[in-house]
């Protein structure tokens, strides 16, 4: 570890058992250089918001206790921020992994596409490192982890390969997922699509038939039918060759064993999704999808 990193290792130590104070350093991020980049920060803020209602970042001792997964998660996203900040201003170290290289040329050069590319490289790299931690969560939080993460790959394709998120609709997509716009969150909010309680009450079946009609509308008609395509682009777009693992022929499969396949079934009918799905040249989810022609080379 070098001595940037252990430096924001220590600073996220410091907040570690204190929700607000996570929120107040993920805040501090953006508002490093309010004028050069602090409207990125409205949809992860938002995310975090809701991710404190819930309590699933109150520390392990305070009752009820908060998600070791969910706090570890954030934590890795945390320290990447952390890290890059402070090699803005020291250009005498190196970063210590490939995220930090990306949050620190998006902090150089802010775009949309550079801040995607930051902000996902972490949440993969913290899916993929606490796999152990999510297998002790209930189904039905697995089930979200699995939600929020096609969810943040496909507002990150949107932007970057529109015409692999939105076939022919193409031209909408940067448009509604720029991080500096507030729509953005209409696309990674998971407070229309799951209840607040942590744990969720209630088995997974029934917490998918609860969910939102545009919630569901997203999930099932417009990202389930390109998920191996959308996996594939992340991977390369993150340079995350393990990223494809997590899908099993087709579907969610982020510690959700094979058996349990049917649930991503659950509530994706309907000739609403149906029309949604092939107007966006593609179909739902149980059908053989024409959309196999190579996507487009991804915005830098």
């Amino acid at each position: 570890m070098t001595d940037t990193a252990a430096r924001a290792q220590q600073r996220v130590e410091l907040v570690r058992d204190n929700t607000a104070e996570r929120l107040a350093l993920a805040q501090d991020f953006y508002h490093a250089d309010p004028g050069r980049f602090r409207r990125y920060g409205h949809a992860e803020l938002s995310f975090m918001r809701w991710s404190a209602a819930r309590g699933v970042l109150e520390p392990e001792s305070s009752d009820p206790a908060g998600s070791p997964w969910w706090r570890s998660v954030n934590g890795m996203l945390l320290r990447d921020k952390v890290e890059a900040g402070l090699l803005a201003t020291d250009t005498s170290g190196s970063a210590s992994n490939r995220r930090v290289q990306y949050w620190l040329e998006f902090i150089r050069q802010p775009s949309p596409t550079r801040w995607y590319r930051a902000h996902n490289a972490s949440i993969v790299a913290g899916y993929l490192t606490y796999e152990g931690l999510a297998a002790q969560e209930i189904k039905v939080e697995r089930f979200m982890m699995n939600v929020a993460l096609i969810r943040v790959l496909y507002t990150h394709a949107m932007l970057a390969n529109p015409r692999l998120a939105l076939g022919p609709l193409a031209f909408l997509g940067p448009r509604l997922v720029d991080p500096r716009h507030r729509s953005v969150k209409s696309f990674l909010d998971l407070g229309r699509s799951f209840p607040r309680e942590y744990p969720v009450p209630g088995p997974v079946e029934e917490v998918v038939l609860a969910e939102h009609a545009l919630a569901r509308m997203l999930d099932y008609g417009l990202i389930a039918p390109r998920l191996p395509l959308l996996y594939e682009f992340a991977a390369t777009a993150l340079e995350e060759p393990r990223l494809t693992s997590l899908l099993d022929a087709g579907v969610p499969a982020y510690v959700w064993p094979h058996e349990d396949r049917s649930v991503w079934f659950v509530g994706n009918t309907g000739p609403h999704l149906r029309a949604i799905a092939r107007m966006t040249g593609v179909r739902l989810l149980w059908e053989p999808s024409p959309f196999r022609r190579p996507y487009p080379k991804a915005r830098g």
